[in-house]
């Protein structure tokens, strides 16, 4: 069930691991972009400016599908924020 005004956002690998967040959801108006929820999270304080701020390399996903941060983001979507992964 989908609550009416908000978005589920996920948090995976360091990100979940830095702010102990793994899951939570987020008002947002009509509809907003990724860099819109990013700078949202990144304003709740230092540790989540570090994972999520405009210095933070980051990758986002909205409805499991990779995205750029000027992706549109409407009530009731998912969006994950992870690292990207580098191989070795």
């Amino acid at each position: 069930m989908t609550n009416a005004g908000s978005i589920r956002v996920k948090f995976f690998a360091s990100i979940r691991e830095f702010t102990g967040v793994a899951e939570d959801r987020l008002p947002i108006s009509d509809t907003c972009t990724v860099a819109d929820v990013r700078a949202a999270l990144a304003a709740r304080g230092e540790i989540w400016e570090r994972c999520l701020g405009p210095a933070a390399v980051v990758r986002a996903a909205v409805n499991q599908e990779i995205v750029p941060d000027d992706h549109a983001v409407a009530v009731g979507d998912e969006v994950a924020f992870f690292p990207p992964v580098t191989g070795g």
